[in-house]
């Protein structure tokens, strides 16, 4: 097994950390999606590095703008990157699901394949290589979208990523679901979305209906061209690390990159120790 090496100047990647970035206002655009139309949430940061790389962050599968905090304004500083956050149809502030329409067993496939393709052709983007962070949901729509794509990024950065559906991962999907019905965890979400009942139950209940315990990506991975930085914690509650190894038998150019006392988010967990992997990574690719 290949470990990711980490060589960056610790106190750099935490200096340029304490600094700050330009950060836009969330503002929404409307995006053209077969025969409808949605509108999408997203924020800059850094927009004035117009030279520089632009990194378009892929949210997990309750996530949201808001919900990642202020870690890729971290990352877009101590990495001298811009930065694109948005929030998918039905999250955030994004126009929300209908609670009564039903999401795909291939949702995934649907975001990499055409929502995240149509988001780039509204921003103007279509022509730009970008670099795409996805984590958990994103990580995996990251991958999709890369090898679907393979000549439309400069290269890809997935943090606890799901290639195919683990028993750990549908027995923390039910905890979640007991927690939701339990706890005040909806009303918690209410804080990062328009409608947090819909964007839980679209997750919860796709990824527990039992066609999805067949959803597996494999086949794609050999796909993928450009550079791949596959990052896990050690105590990921929601896979084990078959999954960023599985990458790296199949897509052979992935560094592996594994965060030792860390769980399921990396970014809230081990921040520093991530932009650190980060920025290593991105100042060896062309």
């Amino acid at each position: 097994m290949t470990h990711h090496s980490i060589t960056t100047d610790y106190n750099k990647v935490r200096k340029n950390m304490t600094q700050t970035s330009t950060i836009s206002r969330p503002a929404l655009i409307t995006v053209p999606m077969a025969d409808t139309s949605m509108d999408i949430e997203y924020q800059w940061i850094n927009p004035e590095l117009t030279t520089a790389d632009l990194i378009i962050f892929l949210h997990e599968g309750l996530g949201s703008i808001s919900m990642w905090r202020d870690w890729p304004a971290q990352l877009c500083q101590a990495a001298q990157c811009r930065g694109l956050v948005y929030s998918r149809y039905g999250y955030g502030q994004s126009t929300p699901r209908s609670a009564d329409k039903l999401r795909n067993i291939d949702y995934l496939h649907i975001e990499a394949q055409q929502a995240l393709p149509a988001f780039l052709q509204a921003m103007g983007l279509q022509d730009q290589r970008p670099i795409l962070f996805g984590h958990s949901d994103g990580g995996s729509i990251a991958l999709i979208y890369a090898a679907s794509h393979p000549d439309a990024v400069k290269a890809i950065m997935v943090a606890a990523p799901h290639i195919f559906v683990e028993d750990i991962t549908l027995e923390g999907i039910v905890a979640a679901r007991e927690l939701a019905s339990t706890t005040d965890l909806i009303e918690k979400l209410g804080r990062h979305h328009r409608n947090p009942s819909t964007v839980f139950s679209s997750w919860n209940d796709t990824w527990l209906t039992d066609q999805f315990r067949d959803w597996n990506i494999e086949a794609l991975l050999p796909q993928i061209q450009c550079p791949l930085l596959a990052i896990q914690g050690d105590n990921d509650e929601y896979g084990t690390l078959e999954q960023i190894q599985g990458i790296k038998r199949l897509a052979p150019q992935t560094q592996l990159c594994i965060l030792p006392d860390c769980g399921h988010s990396p970014h809230r967990e081990q921040a520093t120790a991530l932009n650190v992997a980060i920025t290593d990574f991105l100042k060896n690719i062309s």
